[in-house]
């Protein structure tokens, strides 16, 4: 069997010699849109590109030329705003599964619209969380079968990995290694991939073997953006699932973008069947936090419509909330900061519930512009 992966991993290097005409690295032999949520306004691009981002990009435009499939991993709740457009006209070309990751924290409606909306564009995609085997063998299967005549022909197989930045690359890789562990002797098992809370922490492309008969790798490749976010909105919600670092923005900006979305979708009604009094004391606490919301907008009495009366609301929320997680008024702005990250992270961790950001293309929206 060792045998039969030095012979494989010799095809593989040919294969991206002769095909990308580059030098192959030590790593492989070690192991737009209709959007809804238009609450801003501004016409300024987001720019979070770091120096690893560029040589990332390159190396990934030529890799995934010699790559028999591509598994573009996204954002179950920004479906379409967590695509690199820079990519997409080559990916095109290629076989591919379109990974909607993180679907235990988007809207189940939502993502039932979204199937709908890829199936109507022939788009092969499959939702799935990668701390669950189940939905992950299920897009292995799903990747198994569009690779049936590859598999049939070719000794060496390779399937790349790619996505922006924190959307679970390397977490679902792993998964994958623990469900594939099995084909290989002790000697070959595979590395786990690197995984952490912060964009970035995948800075250089990886390779790890998944599959015997025929030997199969995959990359695991950085997160990479596009150099300039021109539609500031998408970089809104870039940030709030963070596939770009909160100081890009700052996270008073996004906790107020956020609160905005909520308002605006009346997350407050779908929060009313659990209403209490707001007695609990918790930092983290759900119920708390769901009801100071729900309590505000019960007791507003303007117009979700209108500019000024949303900004008033979203400030009476900070002040609430400033309140409720013992913040000194003294503090100031730093208090107010701190206020941000309690509720970014309440949100990011599903605690605030499940919301879809992106809007299926087409849909009507009511959705008011505010200037944050």
């Amino acid at each position: 069997m060792a045998a039969a992966g030095v012979r494989g991993l010799s095809e593989l290097r040919n294969r991206l010699k002769q095909q990308c005409g580059c030098k192959i690295r030590s790593w492989i032999s070690s192991r737009h849109y209709a959007g809804d949520s238009n609450l801003i306004e501004g016409s300024e691009a987001i720019n979070w590109y770091p120096g690893h981002m560029v040589s990332a990009t390159r190396n990934i435009r030529e890799q995934i030329r010699s790559a028999d499939f591509v598994l573009e991993i996204r954002d179950a709740r920004i479906p379409l705003s967590s695509a690199n457009q820079e990519l997409q006209e080559i990916l095109n070309r290629k076989k591919r599964l379109i990974v909607l990751n993180k679907m235990d924290l988007a809207n189940p409606n939502m993502a039932l619209k979204w199937k709908e909306y890829f199936e109507s564009i022939g788009q092969n995609h499959i939702f799935v969380n990668a701390h669950h085997s189940k939905t992950v063998r299920k897009m292995l299967e799903m990747a198994r079968t569009q690779l049936q005549s590859a598999i049939a022909k070719e000794p060496t197989l390779l399937v790349m990995v790619l996505g922006i930045p924190n959307v679970g690359k390397s977490c679902l890789i792993n998964s994958m290694s623990n469900i594939t562990r099995g084909n290989f002797s002790v000697q070959e098992q595979p590395k786990r991939a690197k995984v952490g809370p912060l964009p970035g922490v995948t800075r250089h492309v990886a390779g790890f073997k998944i599959g015997e008969r025929p030997s199969t790798y995959v990359l695991d490749t950085p997160g990479v953006l596009v150099p300039n976010i021109e539609n500031i909105e998408t970089g809104m919600k870039l940030a709030l699932t963070g596939a770009v670092k909160d100081t890009v923005i700052g996270e008073e900006r996004l906790a107020r973008y956020l609160l905005s979305v909520l308002n605006s979708r009346s997350a407050h009604l779908h929060w009313k069947s659990g209403f209490i009094k707001p007695t609990a004391t918790a930092t983290d606490s759900l119920s708390g936090v769901r009801d100071l919301l729900a309590s505000s907008c019960l007791k507003f009495d303007g117009s979700l419509e209108n500019i000024e009366d949303m900004e008033s609301l979203v400030d009476v929320q900070m002040g609430l909330l400033r309140k409720f997680f013992h913040v000194p008024v003294e503090l100031g702005d730093a208090g107010l900061e701190r206020v941000s990250k309690h509720l970014l992270d309440l949100y990011r961790r599903g605690k605030l519930g499940q919301y879809t950001l992106d809007i299926v293309p087409g849909k009507d929206s009511k959705i008011l512009k505010v200037k944050l």
